[in-house]
């Protein structure tokens, strides 16, 4: 099997490369070389949660792969077909769930049948989206494209214990473009969590969020408090208004206040400017725009090395045209897959 060649410092240089590059092998039924792996980060190659998600991606194509060991600079990974199946993932510590997700979730709609996922790790960690972003925004934006998933929270898990659980339900689609161009939402609503911590830190934190969005304009948020006391310790906050999302974590020594008030200012930054997507769920929706049925198009404040990384891949692997934009907003439109992708360029692996 001829092989694509993925040279994996391009672009942000990092774990985004790897996402869509092995998502749109197993789709597209392609082996891949991925070379040069987060050359330029402080530890290079495979960290562990790479690894794991490159796992999910072998066991649910039944792929030959070489090179998924942590610290891994290169990657081989060959795929079969993909298989509607029931999986027990376990991260491992604090692991991210949610950036697992992000590899998984596009192979998942070319299953031939439902896709089930149990999940233990981080719901709520640094560098990632926490699980409330992931349920409140990412899966609708995933709605758009006729992608249905259905997620639902066991426990949460904190940096550095994990045991956060989430279960996951995807089942196959035909994508179509999308044109997500225009803000959307009623009002900010928002999950102010905590687990093992007393219940006035969520509470602090939902009031400071709110004090921040009344004293900068906006009417003060719908937030849910969610006080639990599973395996792991932390705090976390996330405000949601549509397509645009902020979350803030908790850490020791840093007052509840300032959690809230961080959640607060993020989607504020993003509400400012008048874009329907907000920067880390562009980085999220440039697969499915570029494997999608017809052109899409989306508004976004400004580009991130994430949703540019995104573009170099597709369009190398799938050949798609992407415009970009820039003036108050970004605006981006692929020219969308009107084919289907497969191996041979003229049907998918949709029924």
């Amino acid at each position: 099997m001829d092989l694509t060649t993925i040279d994996g410092s391009i672009g942000e240089g990092g774990g985004q490369i790897l996402r869509t590059a092995i998502a749109l092998s197993a789709i597209l039924q392609k082996g891949v070389r991925i070379v040069n792996i987060r050359r330029e980060r402080p530890r290079p190659g495979l960290g562990i949660q790479h690894v794991k998600s490159m796992e999910i991606a072998r066991d649910m194509t039944g792929a030959r792969a070489t090179g998924i060991y942590p610290g891994s600079t290169e990657v081989i990974f060959i795929p079969g077909p993909i298989k509607a199946d029931d999986n027990v993932i376990r991260m491992g510590t604090a692991g991210s769930i949610t950036l697992a997700l992000q590899s998984i979730l596009p192979i998942a709609a070319y299953a031939p049948g439902p896709v089930t996922l149990d999940i233990t790790g981080g719901t709520d960690v640094k560098w990632s989206p926490t699980y409330d972003y992931f349920e409140n925004v990412i899966v609708p934006g995933l709605a758009l494209f006729g992608f249905r998933v259905e997620s639902r929270l066991i426990d949460r898990g904190y940096f550095p214990e994990g045991n956060g659980r989430v279960l996951v339900r995807a089942s196959p689609a035909r994508l179509h473009g999308v044109n997500i161009t225009e803000p959307s939402g009623d009002r900010i609503r928002g999950v102010s969590a905590s687990s093992r911590l007393p219940s006035h830190v969520a509470a602090r934190q939902a009031k400071a969020a709110n004090d921040y969005l009344r004293s900068h304009g906006y009417a003060e948020g719908d937030i849910t408090l969610d006080v639990r006391n599973d395996a792991s310790t932390g705090s976390s906050i996330t405000l949601f208004k549509g397509h645009i999302g902020g979350s803030a974590l908790g850490e020791r020594g840093k007052p509840a206040e300032k959690v809230g008030q961080e959640a607060a200012s993020h989607i504020a930054e993003e509400l400012n400017t008048g874009a329907a997507v907000d920067v880390h769920l562009a980085d999220q929706l440039v697969i499915y725009m570029a494997l999608a049925d017809g052109p899409s198009s989306m508004t976004v404040r400004h580009m991130t090395g994430h949703t540019s990384a995104g573009i170099l891949v597709a369009r190398q692997m799938l050949g798609r045209d992407f415009d970009i934009i820039e003036k108050k907003v970004t605006f981006i439109r692929s020219s969308g897959n009107r084919a289907g992708p497969g191996p041979t360029g003229t049907q998918g692996p949709h029924r």
